[in-house]
């Protein structure tokens, strides 16, 4: 009788599920899927098409680079609809649309986000998430940094009023007036 092959995701997900909660780095991902390279791009899967809540660094403050963490039991894959991953060439123009800034709290790609320590990471994320009915479209879809994309998780938050944001300002000190200032000049290249 012929031995069944296991593949590099099974053994991720095996490896993965004995361990929730707990975290785990590349290297122990990478052994536990027999030191395939392409170990990375089977977690990406596992969170993309499987809708595995794993957390990185990229999603967690306390976590390293190279450091995982599956949250919680994965989804039954019976009952998971398996969901398109949004176009490379959606990604750009809404990317390009919003400024290359998250539209939640105004920080630009490559900024240094002093809350986490490294330079900002933005994410494509839906304004009505999928699970609410929202659809990938470009209405549809902002740019977001890694913090504000993880806090934004199914929810669908209607983006302040010129008359709120004014107010805001406003109630500012004047060094946070300042600084708001200088970031809508290099926004608009002023």
């Amino acid at each position: 009788m012929k031995s069944r092959r296991i593949s590099s995701t099974e053994r991720i997900r095996q490896f993965l599920r004995d361990r929730v909660g707990e975290v785990v780095t590349s290297q122990e991902i990478q052994e536990a899927a027999g030191n395939v390279t392409e170990w990375a791009r089977r977690l990406r899967e596992l969170r993309s098409e499987e809708g595995w809540n794993i957390s990185s660094h990229n999603d967690r403050v306390d976590l390293r680079p190279g450091e995982y963490v599956l949250e919680d039991e994965p989804p039954n894959r019976s009952n998971y609809s398996f969901a398109k991953p949004i176009s490379n060439r959606l990604r750009a123009e809404v990317l390009e649309r919003n400024g290359y800034t998250c539209q939640m709290c105004g920080i630009g790609a490559g900024e240094m986000d002093d809350e986490l320590g490294r330079k900002t990471r933005l994410h494509v994320g839906h304004i009505v998430d999928r699970s609410h009915g929202g659809q990938d479209t470009l209405s549809n879809l902002r740019a977001l940094c890694s913090r504000c994309n993880q806090g934004a998780k199914n929810v669908a938050q209607e983006p302040p009023s010129h008359t709120w944001l004014m107010s805001q300002i406003r109630r500012a000190t004047i060094e946070d007036q300042r600084k708001a200032l200088e970031w809508l000049e290099r926004k608009f290249h002023r």
